[in-house]
């Protein structure tokens, strides 16, 4: 319907609510006032934010928590290029996303006027569509157009310029239906070969990944590996696509993978990935397979055609969304299982590997600590990290047991933790949110702690301090051991940073103290940091940075003539 009496920016508002959009995330600007203005009366809640990287994180958590495009609003010029690291995010994480910036105003575009910025150079390369908005009567067409790219295929970011001067303007633009994005289901021939496939399999290796998951999806995939007993992995920080407790879980082929993990999977015969990129860090920097001709049987499951076949060739590729493909999963029988044991064996092997923490230096073992979270937070639990070697910790000794219960960035951003706890929280006003955070990678978006502060979110943040840049310290060390530089970090006192913004903060200094102070945190209901110190020596699970140096000198010595 058409109100002939509404302007742009509430046209643009009403298209979004007409999208279902029940939260967005802003740094305001007063390129884009009008829309702030409209958004007051909206049914949609806003979310102000202190830095416009921190606003996209969290747009860009939302979208990959329900599916739908996270909606963030920030200014031109250094509104949009802070927001261009949750671009990035959702770019490499295959998440839907709308980042709507404003613009100068149409009569002064190309001049160079103040923090103008040519958004398609910008944001072409991060995006899957990048657009302005020139005309007030089609500002719902290009909303519903972003929608529409954002969830098609495989799921990213785009970016909406909105000049200044339109959104005052009266609009003709009626509303568009709201934007549901194409399931594609794998056909009956492609599916009759993957029976053929599983019937002449001997090593068979199922890996999860990527985004357009459902919970019934989850469950029909789970069910399958079931049937025929089938070793099942998640990809590079997709930990909530599988139980990890269930019979057929094999691991996380991520970062500091398990060497049995990654051997098994390396040895398959038929490999199965279901749904996700195939990246970098999943295919263990591209060792997996052989480029091009992998010697495995690759089944690649993708929703995007343009992915299939873009580093390896399968022997099949089925183009489909993870939903519609495991439904067909239920028609499958194969002749023949000859690999029985095998999904058993890998449990086995995951959970040796991840049930005791290895020893560290120093009186805190942050294994210690995440195998304590890991049996005393609910299982509904929503646990949020950005990127860091303390990262290792969660994903050996850590388990998400619920869809939807784990929210990282898989470019490896730092400073993600927060903003996206903070998104995770509005929400989930119910449930437990904690963020698990870096010295470094906290305080890249730690003044989120304020949006927590002013919505009265009761996140809870560990902040693992180490006193170092630890993953570039480990690189450091490896290449050139023993010369330290610019990876050492002083940190402030981040319990008091807490009690600063009205919170509550604890510090920690042996593991055994560490429980007493996260209950303390949850019984404060308010939003807290518990400051956890341990030894710069102790650089990932199983590993210190003294071995790593030795090791590295005992190389080069060995090289000199």
């Amino acid at each position: 319907m058409t109100d002939a009496n509404r302007t742009a920016a509430e046209a643009l508002v009403r298209q979004l609510e007409a999208e279902g959009v029940q939260h967005a995330f802003c740094v305001p600007g007063e390129s884009f006032l009008a829309v702030l203005d409209a958004l007051r009366d909206s049914s949609i809640a806003l979310t102000v934010c202190r830095q416009e990287g921190g606003a996209a994180m969290m747009a860009e958590a939302v979208g990959k928590a329900t599916g739908r495009p996270g909606v963030c609003f920030v200014t031109r010029g250094p509104g949009a290029t802070n927001a261009s690291a949750g671009v990035h995010i959702a770019h490499q994480g295959s998440t839907p996303m709308v980042l709507f910036v404003g613009q100068v105003d149409r009569s002064v575009k190309d001049r160079d006027a103040w923090q103008e910025l040519d958004l398609r150079a910008v944001f072409g390369s991060l995006t899957k569509w990048t657009a302005e908005v020139a005309d007030p009567d089609r500002i719902t067409e290009y909303v519903s157009r972003a929608f529409h790219v954002a969830m098609a295929g495989q799921p990213g970011p785009v970016v909406l310029g909105l000049p200044h001067d339109i959104l005052a303007l009266a609009s003709r633009a009626a509303e568009a239906p709201r934007a549901e994005p194409a399931e594609i289901s794998p056909g009956a021939a492609e599916m009759q070969a993957l029976e053929g496939l599983l019937s002449e399999a001997e090593r068979p290796f199922v890996l999860l990944g990527g985004g357009r998951w459902t919970e019934a999806a989850r469950a029909e995939t789970a069910t399958f590996a079931e049937r025929f007993g089938l070793p099942v992995a998640t990809g590079f920080r997709r930990l909530s696509l599988f139980d990890p407790l269930h019979p057929n879980y094999a691991g996380d082929l991520g970062l500091g993978a398990n060497p049995r993990l990654v051997a098994r999977a390396k040895a398959a015969d038929l490999f199965i990935a279901v749904g996700g990129r195939l990246s970098e860090v999943t295919t263990q920097a591209y060792e997996l397979f052989d480029v091009p001709a992998p010697a495995a049987k690759l089944v690649h499951v993708f929703p995007g055609p343009d992915e299939l076949g873009r580093v390896w060739a399968p022997r099949l590729s089925i183009c489909a969304t993870p939903s519609r493909f495991a439904a067909a999963l239920e028609g499958l029988r194969p002749s023949a299982i000859r690999w029985r044991g095998a999904a058993a064996a890998a449990h086995a092997e995951y959970l040796a590997w991840s049930e005791t923490p290895t020893p560290q230096p120093g009186p805190v073992n942050p294994g210690q600590v995440m195998a304590w979270l890991r049996e005393n937070l609910p299982a509904d639990a929503i646990l949020c990290n950005g990127a860091g070697n303390f990262t290792g910790w969660i994903h050996r000794f850590y388990r998400v047991r619920r869809f939807g219960g784990h929210f990282a960035p898989n470019s490896g951003s730092m400073g993600y933790g927060v903003p996206a706890a903070v998104a995770m929280q509005r929400l989930n006003p119910g449930r437990t949110v904690v963020a698990v955070s870096g010295d470094g990678d906290f305080l890249m978006n730690g003044q989120e702690l304020a949006t927590a502060a002013q919505y009265g979110l009761p996140i809870i943040v560990i902040v693992f301090d180490n006193a170092s840049y630890g993953t570039i310290r480990m690189h450091q060390e490896r290449e050139f051991p023993g010369r330290v530089v610019a990876t050492d970090l002083k940190s402030p006192d981040f319990a008091a940073y807490a009690r600063a913004f009205g919170g509550f903060g604890a510090t920690v200094e042996r593991t055994d103290d560490f429980p007493a102070a996260f209950e303390a945190a949850r019984a404060a209901a308010v939003h807290a940091i518990v400051h956890v110190k341990f030894a710069t020596d102790a650089i990932s699970p199983g590993q210190t940075l003294s071995a790593v140096r030795a090791h590295a000198l005992a190389e080069s010595s060995e090289r000199r003539p």
